[in-house]
């Protein structure tokens, strides 16, 4: 065997069956749907079953989904936040290095409270109360069961 061969077995073997795996674990987990806004792709793993099942009782189901409140800024943006969620949660439920319930990561929290302020601003301007002093507490400190919960 050349030395020309060995070479290209040894990339095929290095790139290929990375890659091989790689697409036969995103097709396996039905990756292609998590590039939709459908919230169904958020409960593929067992683990999110609850929280699709409690947003769809809840009082925001009608008004916006996963994307509206996970993912912020333009369509690349969101893309890219998705993606690295993704990389993560599949890296959890692949090694089962999770708890459930599962909790959200601080940058995941911080997207979230950002677009709980964007979509209630008018809200928080008109209230007398205005939501003053709540020093360390945030939004999900009184409302925690609002987007999965009501």
């Amino acid at each position: 065997m050349g030395s020309a061969t060995k070479f290209w077995l040894l990339v095929g073997l290095v790139v290929g069956v990375p890659l091989g795996t790689g697409l036969a674990l995103f097709a396996y987990a039905d990756g292609l749907s998590y590039l939709s806004a459908n919230p169904n792709a958020c409960a593929n793993c067992h683990v999110m079953q609850p929280n699709l099942a409690a947003w769809q009782a809840s009082s925001h189901r009608n008004i916006a989904a996963c994307n509206d409140c996970h993912t912020s800024g333009g369509l690349l943006n969101r893309y890219a936040q998705k993606a690295e969620n993704g990389f993560h949660h599949s890296l959890a439920f692949t090694t089962g290095n999770f708890s459930e319930p599962i909790r959200i990561k601080q940058a995941s929290l911080m997207v979230v409270l950002e677009n709980c302020k964007t979509c209630h601003q008018p809200l928080l301007e008109a209230s007398r109360f205005g939501h003053p002093g709540l020093g360390e507490k945030n939004c999900l400190h009184c409302h925690k069961q609002t987007g999965h919960r009501n």
